[in-house]
């Protein structure tokens, strides 16, 4: 059997100000999930949850399929994969012909590198906010391939305009591709991808906005981003289940779109060279319009501003907690994110190693779920709120956290 959770310890409740009040919870909205009561999920930025009706879904198609696997890949596949594409992307006011369904957001990178054909001395710029996974896939680029890596060091309280100066002064006549994060993993800034990729667009650079995070958090309009490429998760904040997103391509690079697996629908060309990859499991992709019918219909606005407040409810409590002044305290740069990010002292979390055991200890010690990171030789605690949270979680993790650190 699994090891019990311990009891979390009492503790005294943190003195809040008074102009931060959490939003009014969402009636039942807890009950639409299967997590492990006890336990405060904090981190839905990290896998998601999936609502139990997206679930069941999910669980008859894995049935249907079961019960006649030549049947369920063999007639009407091809549409039912084309109208769930359909759903996301006009979810995000993307061209459903101009987009493919993918396994996540690394897949779809992967799928950008391989269709730029990169050679020697071409050059790939990205900012220092962005995720690990995609800096390393740029990184076998250059090992395998003799690519320049250029990094644009963004500050962390950098505006709009500054975020679109750094990224410009990373491109040069021989930059192939920007990367901008829409939202940042690490750091939970909102970048001006719409201003970056018209910057870089201008210069003759293709654009891929990383958007792991925006289906379901954000307003997106894929068309209107003017990025050359789009990907993102909707197994994050759309309710899909996992293994769900949607990399989106602009009309002249749809005929050069590169799949990382050649399959039998190659010739078919984009979308259904990347779509089609034999036998695999695609009832993920099958039930995420379910998992866009349950947001819609809690209220994606009345989600979207729950959500936003509660993440700024909780920095500040958690924040206050640790002694942070709430001047210090970093914005995301968009009221709309339901992430929040909190300064931990100096030398503590500084690390990988470091902030990965402290995540454990809170884990183990406190009953919480949050993600540690480490940027700038800082480390910080991220805070995600959803609907399934409430104000007492934050309050609990601020009460116990100050005795974890040094």
């Amino acid at each position: 059997m699994p090891a019990r959770r311990p009891t979390p310890a009492p503790y005294d409740r943190p003195v809040i100000a008074a102009d931060a009040q959490p939003p009014e919870p969402l009636p039942g909205a807890r009950l639409l999930f299967s997590l492990s009561p006890g336990v405060a999920h904090l981190n839905h930025g990290a896998a998601g949850a999936v609502p139990i009706g997206v679930q069941r879904a999910q669980q008859r198609l894995r049935d249907e399929m079961e019960g006649n696997p030549p049947r369920f890949f063999a007639r009407g596949f091809g549409d039912r994969v084309a109208h769930a594409r359909r759903h996301l992307a006009g979810f995000l006011g993307a061209d459903p012909d101009g987009a493919a369904l993918v396994p996540n957001v690394s897949t779809g990178v992967a799928t950008v590198l391989a269709t730029l054909r990169l050679a020697p001395g071409d050059e790939i710029a990205r900012t220092d906010h962005g995720h690990r996974g995609v800096a390393l896939a740029v990184e076998r680029e250059a090992r395998r391939y003799g690519v320049v890596t250029r990094t644009a060091a963004v500050p962390l309280a950098a505006d709009d305009a500054t975020v679109v100066a750094a990224c410009t002064a990373a491109l040069t006549p021989r930059t192939r591709l920007m990367i901008v994060d829409q939202v940042t993993m690490r750091t939970v800034r909102a970048f001006p991808v719409a201003r970056v990729a018209a910057a870089a667009r201008a210069q003759g650079v293709a654009v891929l906005v990383d958007g792991a995070h925006a289906p379901g958090m954000l307003p997106v309009d894929v068309g209107a981003s003017g990025a050359d490429f789009w990907v993102g998760n909707f197994h994050k904040w759309a309710y899909a289940p996992r293994g769900t997103a949607l990399l989106c391509v602009a009309p002249p690079w749809r005929d050069r779109v590169e799949p990382l697996v050649v399959s039998a629908a190659y010739e078919a060309g984009f979308p259904a060279s990347l779509e089609w990859q034999a036998t695999q499991d695609y009832t993920a992709w099958l039930a995420a319009p379910t998992g866009i019918y349950t947001l819609r219909s809690l209220g994606v606005d009345r989600v979207r501003r729950h959500n936003a407040a509660l993440a700024a409810y909780g920095q500040r409590v958690v924040g206050e907690a640790l002694a942070v002044p709430a001047a210090d305290l970093p914005h995301p740069g968009d009221d709309a994110v339901s992430m929040r990010i909190v300064p931990l002292p100096p030398g503590v979390a500084a690390s990988p190693a470091d902030a990965t055991e402290l995540g454990r200890r809170i884990a183990d010690e406190v009953a919480a779920e949050v993600a540690v990171g480490a940027w700038g030789a800082r480390g910080y605690l991220r805070l995600s709120a959803q609907v399934y949270n409430t104000a007492g979680e934050y309050e609990r993790l601020a009460g116990a956290l100050p005795a974890l650190l040094p």
